[in-house]
């Protein structure tokens, strides 16, 4: 039983993108998974998708162009009509940027690099 249509992997990082596929494929929780490394693509690509699908979305917050905050702030202002799940995931240490993330509703989680299954479990649950 898949909890997600589609897992949304965006980072700058193409090395980051692999591992994190590979560690959520073994989950198996979603039947596809989308890599991209430009967070302003993956918002394009989010809109052009059926709003009853429900989506996991993992997003960093260093990047260029369209970092995490500005991808989250168009987010809201497009207006899916979906009840995705966002999971930030950086590398950030530091508190000011997890404080952030919660002043986004639509914000499950903020997760430090590398991403493990002990810290995803509990916000995809």
């Amino acid at each position: 039983m898949h909890l997600f249509h589609l897992i949304v992997l965006i980072d700058d990082d193409p090395i980051n993108n692999l591992i994190n596929k590979r560690l959520i494929n073994k989950l198996q929780i979603s039947p596809t998974t989308k890599e991209f490394l430009e967070a302003e693509v993956a918002l394009f690509d989010i809109q052009s998708m059926e709003p009853g699908k429900k989506l996991l979305i993992l997003v960093d917050i260093n990047m260029p162009v369209m970092n995490g905050w500005d991808f989250l702030e168009e987010y809201a202002r497009i207006g899916t009509g979906r009840e995705d799940k966002i999971i930030m995931l950086s590398s950030s240490i530091d508190f000011q940027d997890r404080q952030r993330a919660k002043e986004f509703p639509y914000v499950s989680g903020f997760i430090e690099k590398p991403l493990t299954f002990e810290k995803l479990k509990p916000l995809i649950e």
